[in-house]
């Protein structure tokens, strides 16, 4: 589809820069398994094998994402709810996740899944992108995430590059609408009150993303 590739080419090279970051920060040991919640094989191919294995852990699983697919990479696929994760406290050595917690639902969900991940892992790196970014990375538009919610249901299909190009139905510009939640800056501190909180500009003055880091 045009808009993942789209994506694809925006994105790539702030994700490898941003893991690179991770890697330096946090050193996964040979014998670490990392928790990816909400992520993607793709995300980690890009490097050679970081740790003893990766669980990416999502709602629903995808046929053409199988572990057989990545043999360089020791990666396991697993369904799961990130808000109410099936683990022990500190199951992991470290819990990642990257541009998901957005997309949970409402801030009572993203409280959920923040606390959740503090929990199954005592070291955690949480990305999402700005609300305070005057683009929303989604639409791929200026100030989309500012508007009210009827407003964006009304001009997301004909007025946005995500829109034109990806076709959506109501259904998914309600879904894309209803499931697209980007956080504040404050609110990252009230998530993750223990963390570290990074911010990545574009330019160097506007903020893009913010990183909630734990080591």
């Amino acid at each position: 589809m045009l808009i993942n590739k789209v994506y694809e080419r925006i994105f790539k090279i702030w994700r490898v820069k941003r893991l690179k970051r991770f890697m330096e920060l946090f050193t996964p040991k040979p014998t670490d398994t990392i928790l990816d919640v909400g992520g993607y094989p793709q995300t980690w191919t890009v490097l050679p094998q970081v740790a003893e294995r990766i669980d990416c852990l999502n709602l629903k699983t995808y046929p053409w994402e199988q572990e057989q697919d990545f043999p360089e990479h020791r990666i396991k696929i697993i369904e799961g709810n990130a808000c109410k994760m099936p683990y022990p406290d500190n199951a992991y050595p470290i819990g990642f996740s990257n541009s998901v917690i957005e997309h949970v639902g409402d801030y009572e969900a993203q409280k959920a899944f923040a606390r959740e991940i503090l929990r199954v892992a005592p070291k955690v790196w949480v990305q999402t992108p700005a609300y305070e970014c005057p683009i929303e990375p989604h639409y791929l538009a200026p100030f989309m995430h500012w508007y009210p919610a009827g407003l964006r249901r009304s001009i997301a299909r004909w007025f946005t590059p995500w829109g034109l190009m990806a076709k959506p139905t109501k259904a998914e510009v309600d879904e894309m609408v209803d499931t697209t939640r980007l956080l504040t800056k404050r609110e990252m501190r009230e998530l993750f009150p223990d963390c570290t909180i990074i911010t990545e500009r574009m330019l160097g003055v506007i903020p893009k993303s913010y990183v909630a880091y734990r080591t």
